[in-house]
């Protein structure tokens, strides 16, 4: 009778470090491909957040326009809330430009140190009205900016602060008995864990009497 020896051999090193390798491959891989997943979620709360921050600003747009169109049908002087159309509006005394400035170029993979255009304004959009608070487009001194565009509010509705948030108000130049303006709605903020910022904007078209 031949016995026959049976050896029991473990892997070796080599296939150690392969399975090693295959399950770091996976394991980045998958790292990888959540982050990019958390990073879509987050920018696309952050464009549902800005969203809703400028139909804020053009419902309150809008709520001024009708407030100056009835005073005007009915032949009163424009007071109160109505009276805020000529502060957006007016080339003079106003916020009212002669051109938008460009938008979506952005210049250094950054957005602008400052409001572009020429006269770039921010309404309040719980009381209806034009402030003076200037929009910031960088942090502070020993500050960190929010993350994505907004404005602040303090407990009795005035304005805090406005970061990455504009509005530029455009007159047509018409002589025509009924003209318009153009509110170009503008955002621009650095995403988390984007190399590029984030632009968001719409125009609001208003016609007025003349």
């Amino acid at each position: 009778m031949r016995l026959i020896r049976r050896r029991d051999g473990g892997d070796t090193i080599v296939e150690v470090l392969f399975a090693v390798a295959v399950f770091a491959m996976v394991a980045v891989g998958s790292m990888s491909i959540m982050n990019q997943a958390t990073g879509i979620a987050q920018r696309a709360l952050e464009i549902t957040l800005v969203r809703a921050q400028i139909d804020a600003q053009a419902e309150a747009i809008r709520f001024i326009h009708k407030s100056y169109v009835a005073d005007y049908q009915t032949g009163k002087t424009p007071t109160g809330i109505a009276a805020e159309w000529r502060k957006m509006t007016d080339k003079n005394a106003g916020k009212g430009a002669e051109n938008a400035s460009a938008f979506g170029q952005i210049d250094a993979g950054a957005c602008p140190p400052n409001a572009p255009g020429e006269r770039p304004f921010i309404l309040n959009a719980r009381t209806a009205k034009v402030t003076n608070t200037v929009p910031a487009m960088v942090a502070p001194q020993d500050a960190t900016l929010p993350p994505f565009s907004q404005v602040v509010y303090n407990a009795d509705s005035s304005i805090k602060s406005a970061y990455g948030l504009w509005v530029e108000a455009v007159p047509s130049n018409s002589t025509n008995q009924t003209g318009f303006v153009d509110f170009h709605i503008r955002a621009c903020w650095q995403s988390t864990g984007s190399t590029a910022p984030v632009t968001l904007g719409t125009i609001v078209r208003l016609y007025e009497p003349r």
